[in-house]
């Protein structure tokens, strides 16, 4: 991937913001019926696909499951845009705005706000209980919010981006995926992206400046987020909507092999980016491997 002067590439951002640009309150009928023989998600990419417990349960409740997980990956995606909204204000405090690198990072700011609306709207329709992140995850996010910079900074947005975007992909043209899912996936693709092309520049231009006692530092935290992010993703409270004890479900999905795979391929982008840019390699990447993220 070349990397151009970060003016060059915030200006053809910036006009693809202006021209691909959505509205969820318009552009998402969130007043259509939801269909009730349709998956919310690839049901073989739900957490307890292949176990035992999956056996057991009915293809109704196996909808339901999906239900309750994909608003779990998208209640907690809706928390990491909060996150790095902070981070982006914090990048940008320090900017000339008048430069178009800042902004398109006040750009994306927007961009980030209207994807929390969106994906809160979304879990309000799906009529779920609240899902999130685990307490200690939401404390180290608030130290996190506040101190990251660099390269790492960079990296933990595209963990978070690229393993979402690459399960959104897959269902956004899918006819067995539930028509509101696939349309709020629609948008947060095409907007993403251009979030996906500002980090890995961010990445690339910041990482080659670093000594290699900061290397591998910026590597642990990017693996330490990596493992918080992914591990957060499937609140254990999903299970309760199938008549399965939390700690049961999270057990079996934690030993669930195709749930491992599911992770992996969630990862498939964007580890190679990430070890090409010299930020997985040395003691960290053990992290990546207890996250079944390589």
């Amino acid at each position: 991937m070349s990397v151009e002067n970060r003016d060059v590439t915030a200006a053809r951002l910036l006009k693809s913001s202006a021209k691909n640009s959505y509205d969820p309150y318009v552009d998402v009928d969130w007043d259509a019926p939801l269909a009730e023989d349709k998956a919310y998600m690839p049901l073989e990419r739900v957490s307890l696909y292949g176990t035992g417990l999956w056996a057991k349960l009915t293809p109704e409740q196996r909808i339901e499951l999906s239900k309750h997980e994909i608003a779990s990956i998208m209640s907690v995606g809706l928390w990491f845009e909060i996150v790095l909204m902070h981070l982006l204000a914090r990048y940008v405090f320090d900017l000339d705005a008048r430069t178009e690198h800042a902004q398109y990072a006040l750009t994306e700011i927007g961009d980030e706000t209207r994807h929390s609306v969106m994906f809160a709207r979304t879990a309000e329709r799906l009529g779920v209980p609240r899902y999130g992140v685990p307490k200690v995850v939401h404390r180290a996010a608030k130290v996190f919010g506040a101190t990251a910079a660099g390269p790492s900074m960079f990296a933990s947005v595209l963990v978070a981006e690229e393993t979402t975007d690459r399960l959104q992909r897959s269902m956004m043209d899918d006819d067995g995926i539930q028509p509101l899912i696939r349309s709020v996936n629609r948008i947060h693709v095409v907007e993403e992206a251009r979030h996906v092309r500002f980090a890995k520049e961010g990445v690339l231009r910041e990482t080659p400046k670093l000594s290699k006692a900061a290397l591998q530092r910026h590597r642990l935290r990017t693996a330490l987020v990596a493992y918080g992010v992914i591990d957060s993703m499937v609140d254990p409270r999903i299970y309760r909507s199938v008549g399965i004890d939390p700690r049961e479900g999270r057990a079996a999905a934690l030993a669930n092999p195709h749930f491992h795979e599911t992770r992996r391929w969630m990862a498939g982008k964007i580890v190679p980016f990430l070890r090409d840019a010299g930020l997985i390699g040395g003691r960290s990447e053990g992290i990546w491997r207890r996250a079944h993220l390589i």
